[in-house]
């Protein structure tokens, strides 16, 4: 059995897939090591995950004021690409995998200028800047969308996206959450940090759309809104006249999405795939600023395979509403939900750990 080491880092998007690639390689017999940038949020995944890390410097690709990148960037991501030369030098591993963004590209570099086999994770349906630097020497790439963007067709397998495949009883989930049985259950979640979009907003169109008793054209709804910690307090006063509408600074995720009929979100891959693996239909509002806009083409692939609906947020006062009421309907919230178990049926992390073993020294 081998080492396999999983570049990674930056936020959830690139690391959650890390760790259940990494659980499922460790459960067939081999090791696994997450890389990343010493001292970012996959440091303190790994520790809580009771995964190996190893930390190395790592430079953002972003932009200076003058539109180049920053010099001192850059020079962080070579000493990072050195410090993981001499860390994969050491450990000898048998592949070294890329789950994209910019904390993952000193370990697949190093990997490539050792002549380490080097498999990566593509999220997004539009290829990233760090996969576009390492995908000429990558063996082979593992997709999350059937058709990726900038990514010739001879490297790409169709794995889906990895994640942790655990689900609740909804009666369970419910009274985890303290929600009741019976009303249409909406979640509305910015990612772990929260979206500050989505709470100056959501609020007051759902209170538009579902009124002071909180109820649909189909019946009762109640809402469970996950702000992110540091945003609770600015909302919950906003909503505490709505019995109806439940916020929380942070929630557990596989309750949230196991209790929830529907959900507004932004667009990362891992909510994404979440939503997917659970079969909950979504509204999606694209975060503008994110690289590339790639968010924007993840939620028209979506929407595509018929599982949510796109709401802008330069126009979400008008989209969302009528978003929410169309997908909140019976019969099409069903087909969408259907649409949704295609689009990520379960396995994921299974497939890519195939994918990868078959590239091992």
């Amino acid at each position: 059995m081998s080492l396999v080491v999983m570049a990674t880092g930056g936020t959830g998007g690139h690391i959650y897939p890390a760790v259940a690639t990494a659980r499922e390689l460790m459960a067939r017999g081999h090791d696994a090591v997450l890389l990343g940038q010493r001292g970012g949020m996959e440091e303190r995944v790994a520790a809580e995950q009771g995964l190996a890390f190893h930390g190395v410097d790592a430079g953002k690709l972003a932009r200076s004021g003058q539109g180049r990148p920053d010099p001192r960037e850059l020079l962080r991501a070579v000493r990072g690409v050195a410090e993981a030369r001499a860390f994969l030098k050491e450990a000898g591993p048998g592949a070294v995998v890329g789950f994209g963004g910019f904390a993952s590209l000193p370990g697949v570099l190093a990997a490539q200028s050792l002549g380490l086999p080097t498999v990566l994770h593509e999220q997004n349906a539009r290829l990233g800047l760090t996969q576009r630097l390492a995908v000429g020497r990558a063996r082979a790439v593992g997709t999350a969308y059937p058709t990726v963007i900038g990514l010739p067709e001879n490297k790409a397998t169709m794995v889906g996206m990895p994640v942790r495949e655990e689900r609740l009883p909804r009666t369970e989930a419910l009274a985890r959450l303290g929600l009741r049985e019976g009303p249409l259950t909406l979640l509305v979640m910015g990612g772990s940090q929260g979206s500050l979009a989505l709470n100056n907003a959501v609020p007051n169109i759902l209170r538009e759309v579902f009124g002071p008793q909180g109820r649909s054209p189909e019946g009762p709804v109640q809402v469970l809104h996950s702000t992110g910690p540091r945003w609770l307090d600015e909302v919950a006063p906003r909503v505490a006249d709505l019995p109806w509408y439940r916020p929380v600074g942070y929630t557990d995720a596989v309750a949230a999405w196991s209790a929830s009929d529907l959900a507004i979100t932004r667009a990362g891959t891992g909510t994404l795939a979440e939503a997917a693996f659970h079969g909950v239909p979504l509204v999606m509002v694209p975060l503008p600023e994110s690289a590339e806009n790639h968010q924007y083409h993840n939620a028209l692939s979506v929407q595509e395979a018929g599982a949510g609906r796109v709401a802008e947020q330069s126009r979400l006062a008008g989209e969302l509403a009528s978003a929410v009421l169309e997908c909140a309907v019976p019969g099409t919230r069903a087909a969408m939900r259907e649409a949704a178990l295609r689009r990520s049926p379960a396995g994921a992390a299974g497939r890519f750990a195939d994918l990868v073993e078959r590239q091992l020294r």
